[in-house]
């Protein structure tokens, strides 16, 4: 029975639905399999439970944020220049 693992944030439940929905269709369509074969597990995980890149996946969205809101912050400040 194929099993399909889906590691990601907290979705509602039509969310979930449609996400399950679409991998069964689609793992289907490219195996050839019956849909009624499929499981599709939907682990939702916290961003403090993630790594990537070596670094909590909670620390780097909050470095990008910040990054993004000095870079927005600059190009506001460039455009108050030309005025």
């Amino acid at each position: 029975m194929p099993t399909i693992f889906f590691y990601g944030p907290e979705l509602e439940k039509d969310k979930r639905r449609e996400l399950i929905k679409a991998f069964t269709e689609k793992a289907s369509e490219l195996t050839g399999l019956d849909k009624s074969s499929f499981v599709v597990y939907l682990m939702e995980t916290d961003a403090d439970e993630v790594g990537v890149g070596g670094e909590l996946l909670k620390d780097r969205l909050k470095r990008q944020y910040e990054e993004e809101k000095e870079d927005i912050k600059k190009e506001y400040e460039y455009k108050e220049f030309e005025e």
